[in-house]
């Protein structure tokens, strides 16, 4: 899964909450597929959608969009 972001800052603080709360996750390059306004995206497990939805949310982080990969391409969930 992949979450996106308008802002270099907002990634960061996702980052910051999401290790913090001991989500294995990866921070990469946006895809060039996925319309951003950052260059930073944070690659995580399918299995911790749950949590990184909630600390999303409870948090406050502003985000494009939370996508994941199908057929070699990123789908928006909200679009899917």
């Amino acid at each position: 899964m992949l979450l996106a972001f308008d802002s270099t800052q907002q990634a960061l603080r996702a980052e910051m909450l999401l290790e913090y709360a001991d989500i294995e996750i990866d921070i990469r390059p946006t895809p060039k597929e996925v319309t951003a306004g950052c260059a930073l995206s944070i690659e995580f497990p399918s299995e911790s959608l749950l949590l990184v939805k909630e600390i999303i949310l409870s948090e406050q982080v502003e985000i494009r969009g939370i996508y994941f990969k199908n057929d070699d391409k990123y789908v928006n969930m909200e679009e899917s």
